[in-house]
């Protein structure tokens, strides 16, 4: 019998520190207007001085599991999607292992900037179908703060910190083919590498870097690939945007979320927006989001949901699943 893995719990976490676009109006030339107008953003969270990616992690990690009903020591599988680690090494996800107190089991990070939720959704669940995990933790935590150019106002008001995660559990199943996690479809163009990236690194400068980014180009090629990989999915499984009952999109940027809805004949109802609470999280926007629509008591049990992201590398993706 072939097994398949199921959402059992969702969690989220958003730094104590607000900063909203008026106080960043203090700090670079621009003003709430011109953020909201150009992003649909209108605050962001910061991490606190001492606070560490792993803790953000285990914040959310915490109350997924509280939803799932589980306890740590259940869980045999971490994977961590981040851009932001504490440590070039080891990974974070084994301080995240550390800090929860879970069981033996395996603990590794995640790295496709923002996609990488999905990337460590679809990592996880495929290892789980092949019968090496029981139970796991899907975590995408960022303290994306930390790599901006405070100065450069095209990117600093993009972002900010914050958390998300899921639990999921294996099981035997020759039940309904969508049911649990469905399908994924990722992909990566490095050629594109130039569009969005940190100029620093271990290997090249030995310094952290700062975000840089052609948002014009990044926005059009966002469009068309999120669209493409969303078609993908659908294609796969026969189904189509009308059986969509959530579409939880990567929050980047309200325009890119409504063009893509667009494109994709998503009615605006269906689309879960969260961007304007926390700015673009990186690998935490989508766990944030589906934890929020869970939470609101708006998504059951049994709704399918659509979720898609794309970020620099280029790497893009979409994922079909069932709560």
């Amino acid at each position: 019998m072939a097994k398949r893995s199921f959402i059992r719990g969702t969690g989220s976490y958003l730094p104590e520190r607000v900063l909203t676009n008026d106080e960043l109006s203090t700090m670079v030339e621009t003003t709430d207007s011109w953020i909201q107008e150009r992003t649909g953003i209108k605050k962001r969270h910061v991490a606190a001085d001492g606070e560490l990616t792993s803790d953000i992690a285990v914040q959310a990690a915490r109350r997924a599991l509280d939803a799932a009903g589980m306890k740590p020591e259940e869980i045999d599988l971490i994977v961590l999607a981040t851009t932001t680690p504490d440590q070039t090494f080891p990974a974070t996800a084994t301080a995240v292992q550390a800090k929860l107190g879970t069981g033996p089991g395996a603990a590794f990070d995640v790295q496709a900037v923002c996609s990488g939720f999905l990337f460590a959704l679809a990592t996880a669940d495929s290892l789980m179908k092949q019968g090496l995990f029981n139970k796991a933790l899907v975590i995408g935590a960022e303290t994306f703060t930390r790599i901006l150019d405070w100065s450069d106002r095209g990117t600093c008001v993009l972002f900010g910190d914050g958390g998300g995660a899921v639990v999921l559990e294996a099981v035997e199943w020759d039940g309904a083919d969508d049911a649990g996690i469905i399908t994924h479809h990722i992909r990566t163009d490095g050629t594109k590498s130039d569009l969005l990236y940190v100029d620093g690194g271990v290997s090249s400068t030995g310094t952290i870097g700062h975000v840089r980014m052609e948002g014009n180009k990044v926005f059009k090629h966002a469009v068309t690939n999120i669209s493409a990989a969303i078609e993908a999915v659908l294609a796969e499984t026969g189904l189509t945007s009308e059986d969509i009952d959530w579409f939880v999109p990567h929050q980047a940027n309200k325009r890119i979320l409504d063009g893509v809805a667009k494109k994709m004949s998503i009615p605006e109802e269906k689309v879960v927006i969260t961007v304007s609470e926390h700015a673009n999280t990186s690998a935490a926007s989508i766990p944030l989001a589906l934890d929020h629509v869970v939470r609101s008591g708006r998504a059951k049990p049994g709704d399918l949901i659509l979720s898609e992201a794309m970020g620099g590398g280029f790497s893009w993706g979409a994922s079909l699943f069932r709560l």
